[in-house]
């Protein structure tokens, strides 16, 4: 059977464009499925799935969106008729992969139903905005998605976009025609491994351990954008098991700083009940923009990793507030949940001689969790800095034990 591709545009601005980009698509021998998700003009449309079916998805109608003057409303009900058709027609199984076009707004939108999409199914984005300064990681966030810059207005078949739209196709064509690998792990259980460059000799030496006994370990940089995708890709059951070595996105989310992974961070785990090991790089440490930075934080602990980054010491109360909030998500685990802290220092960041070294105010952290966790969730601390080959060991051997 001949795949098919999926084909969001806004035809009461890009119609002719968006056919031809049909029409090139349908000469690699694909099948395709026009969505519109035009917001004005006619109420007709010629694609296979009409603004109005998209509308009545999103809970309305073309009518009401066409004649409303809130633009955001609109917006939002169209991304999410689209989403729910296109979520609808993956699940049974009607197209195998998606591309789309737009400028800003329709690149923001098309990506976003992208977004909505799991890990691994194709889907390629052709935007003349790809390179406006802080769009392109609005249109990515946490998709797997291959952003195809236009470098020209998507507007008049000219023989440069044609050969942009020649390109595209054979792209998404070559996605969705050539066996890839399934994202599904076939040999081995599957790890997500959360990580950040001050415990990567950890994560490194974690991983071998792991893919010596016959797992596959796939690596999160924890920075706020990954580490939220894994827990996506978590409560997709892509995964075994976690091995989540850099929470610090729980408490950037509590603060609102810089690697906040927002507000399911350590919880898509616990929800499906596979089994977890938890540790504390970062924890200790915060990172507000340093445009935002308030008096007292000029006046706190701090390590600069680089010229752009640096870690400020965490209070004895977010100490607290973290704790807390950790408790509150490990206990609503429905499976095994093992706690590893490092006496000696949380991360590489975290050793002595270094300005936010505090291992007694540490334990402020250690103590409420002790008070807060239930029962079942053992905690193990290990006399050894997150960095020492004897704390990576110690990851490896609970891993084996309860995964």
């Amino acid at each position: 059977m001949p795949k098919t591709i999926l084909i969001i545009s806004t035809l009461d601005t890009k119609a002719q464009e968006t056919f031809y980009l049909r029409d090139k698509i349908k000469e690699l021998c694909l099948e395709s499925l026009l969505m519109d998700i035009s917001m004005r003009g006619e109420v007709s449309s010629q694609a296979d799935i009409t603004p109005d079916q998209v509308a009545a998805a999103g809970g309305s109608s073309f009518n009401e969106i066409r004649n409303s003057k809130d633009r955001a409303r609109i917006t939002n009900i169209t991304i999410a008729g689209a989403s729910t058709i296109a979520k609808q027609l993956q699940k049974e199984e009607k197209i195998q992969g998606v591309t789309g076009m737009g400028g800003a707004t329709g690149s923001l939108m098309v990506t976003e139903v992208m977004r909505s999409l799991p890990f691994g199914f194709p889907k390629l984005m052709i935007s003349s905005a790809a390179a406006l300064p802080g769009l392109s990681t609005r249109y990515i966030g946490t998709g797997d998605i291959a952003l195809f810059h236009s470098v020209i207005e998507l507007s008049g078949l000219s023989s440069l976009l044609k050969n942009v739209f020649d390109r595209a196709a054979c792209a998404i064509a070559g996605m969705v025609q050539v066996p890839v690998t399934s994202p599904k792990a076939d040999e081995g259980k599957a790890i997500a491994l959360a990580m950040l460059g001050p415990c990567d000799k950890c994560a490194s030496s974690v991983q071998a351990g792991l893919q010596q006994s016959g797992y596959q370990v796939i690596g999160f940089h924890a920075a706020g954008i990954c580490d939220r995708a894994m827990e996506e890709m978590i409560g997709i059951e892509l995964f075994h098991g976690v091995i989540d070595l850099a929470p610090g996105g729980v408490g950037e989310h509590l603060f609102g700083f810089m690697r906040d992974a927002g507000p399911n961070r350590l919880e898509s785990a616990g929800k499906i009940g596979i089994p977890q090991i938890i540790s504390t790089c970062s924890v200790n440490h915060i990172t507000p923009a340093k445009s935002k930075y308030k008096p007292e934080h000029l006046q706190r602990r701090k390590y600069d990793l680089d010229k752009f980054r640096t870690w400020l010491r965490i209070s004895r109360d977010e100490l607290k507030q973290v704790a807390n909030t950790f408790a509150e998500k490990l206990n609503r685990a429905t499976g095994p949940v093992r706690v590893l802290i490092p006496l000696k220092g949380w991360s590489s960041v975290d050793a002595p001689g270094n300005p936010t070294y505090d291992p007694e105010e540490d334990r402020i952290f250690i103590d409420v969790l002790r008070t807060k966790l239930n029962p079942d969730i053992q905690i193990v601390e290990v006399a050894a800095n997150m960095e020492d080959p004897e704390f990576a060991q110690a990851v490896v051997e609970s891993a084996l034990e309860i995964f």
